[in-house]
């Protein structure tokens, strides 16, 4: 599936917020849908919903697609440790995604532009690769003629709190990965068990 270009407040109001996707707040608290608001019925969803809203949670926050999602649930299953917390490690590492929670874009689709278009280096090398996943000890750095434009997305983001994984040094618009990132500082609110348990028969 293509990556989703339609309305994301319409995603934020079905599967709760999503940081990643974007930044704008709903004032609508009940589901999408032509006909207004529903009385939920208790235990209406059934399980299987529950664990598909999981893993579309995870995928449009990360803004990645089903194939993508697919081999990194295959990649965590085959790394020793809770599979759960090793697919959102690898998810965090991610390029478009470590430029993002550093508050460089202001949403991960912003921060993957940035890298299209060649504003990110790694270890003194242009990196235009928005999946690259990020190692410990490499140094994430703003290119000269585009540290303009990332401090104009550092001034709209002065709120954004940069994860103890990361290290930033917002005068020379310079970071550093210390370590993997942990279960506390994972960006969005989500039960990781329920993705694995999705993809359980299915990968």
């Amino acid at each position: 599936m293509a990556r989703y270009r339609g309305p994301r407040l319409r995603l934020v109001r079905r599967l709760g917020e999503l940081p990643g996707l974007t930044q704008k707040e709903t004032k609508r608290t009940f589901p999408p849908g032509q006909h207004g608001p529903k009385k939920k019925l208790a235990g209406k969803e059934s399980q299987y919903a529950i664990r598909l809203k999981e893993k579309q949670k995870l995928r449009f926050n990360y803004g990645i697609s089903e194939r993508q999602l697919v081999r990194y649930v295959r990649e965590a299953r085959r790394v020793k440790g809770s599979t759960g917390e090793i697919l959102l490690q690898l998810l965090e590492t991610r390029l478009d995604n470590v430029v993002f929670r550093l508050g460089f874009g202001s949403t991960i689709a912003a921060a993957r532009q940035l890298i299209s278009h060649g504003h990110i280096t790694i270890n003194g090398k242009k990196i235009d690769i928005p999946s690259y996943l990020c190692k410990v000890n490499d140094i994430i750095s703003v290119s000269e003629n585009s540290r303009k434009l990332v401090n104009t997305f550092l001034q709209k983001r002065q709120n954004v709190i940069v994860p103890s994984h990361l290290k930033l040094n917002s005068e020379k618009l310079t970071a550093s990965i210390l370590a993997p990132a942990t279960r506390d500082s994972i960006g969005i609110n989500i039960n990781e068990l329920l993705v694995v348990e999705y993809y359980s028969r299915k990968v």
